[in-house]
């Protein structure tokens, strides 16, 4: 199987979470649950080129098939503009209306779950149109039992949703955290939850640092977390700039924005690491 590591949501050309790309093809009687296993990634998309359609992606951990991912989708955008795709249809690259409004170069189209979107490489940041995010006020039990395993009480938390619901956290000090995953877990299972994302304040410059836990699904915690960030984004009704992975010693960051309608586009910077055969 022939893998690509790519660092999505790199902070200042460092860090980024290590994400597998692999042309579907390559992956002819494999549990796609074993991909991100062989490969060493927390996560691993699968790729399939068509001829007249969109590029279809497909989402994995060792624990199962996600819904959507964000540095996954970054990642393979990345992929491929390093690889010349020339973008969809036989269009080519050029310009396109994009969903947020505004132009866009080097656009592709991109399909997920049934979803087509576009998406696009400029300057070695990749951002992609997430769509529009679903909000509610979360269930008492939700907030007692997830609130619980983080070890703190009454803290602002809301459920938002591209695809799978999470809570997002409203967190002093998100660094300071220490949830009890197994406790985390079983609320997460419990009331269908992908995880927890935990998110700062605004320092001075308006940058604000957050935490994602996500272990029902194999990842005690993402490195970078753009869906959670678009819902982030969404809530606050603002452009975010949110830094993550520095408790795991690999710093990100996502960037966010909302454009007219609802629509969020977010990304972050990225770089193709090597290639490899497993």
């Amino acid at each position: 199987m022939r893998v690509t590591i790519v660092d999505a949501c790199l902070r200042d050309g460092r860090g980024g979470s290590p994400t597998a790309v692999v042309e579907e093809r390559e992956t002819a009687g494999i549990d796609h649950r074993r991909v991100p296993v062989l490969a060493g990634t927390s996560h691993a998309v699968l790729l399939r080129r068509t001829v007249d359609g969109p590029t279809e992606l497909r989402f994995f951990t060792r624990e199962g098939e996600l819904p959507a991912c964000g540095h996954g989708t970054v990642a393979a955008l990345t992929y491929l503009d390093r690889d010349g795709d020339p973008g969809t249809g036989g269009r080519g690259r050029g310009h396109r209306e994009s969903g947020a409004g505004g132009r866009v170069g080097g656009y592709r189209e991109l399909s997920v779950g049934g979803r087509v979107f576009g998406g696009r490489v400029d300057g070695g940041v990749a951002t992609f149109e997430q769509g529009r995010v679903r909000l509610r006020d979360p269930l008492p039990a939700e907030c007692d039992q997830v609130l619980e395993a983080y070890g703190t009480t009454g803290a602002r938390a809301h459920i938002a949703s591209l695809g799978r619901e999470r809570m997002l956290v409203e967190a002093a000090d998100p660094a300071a955290l220490t949830p009890d995953l197994r406790l985390l877990r079983a609320a997460c299972d419990r009331f269908g939850l992908l995880g927890c994302y935990a998110y700062s304040p605004p320092d001075p410059h308006g940058r604000r640092s957050a935490r994602m836990f996500a272990p029902s699904i194999g990842v005690p915690e993402d490195i970078a977390n753009v869906n959670s960030t678009s819902c982030l984004a969404a809530l606050l009704n603002t452009r975010v700039v949110v830094d993550m992975g520095d408790s795991l010693g690999r710093p990100a960051t996502v960037v966010a924005s909302i454009g007219p309608g609802g629509v969020v586009e977010a990304g972050g910077a990225a770089r193709v690491v090597r290639d490899f055969r497993t």
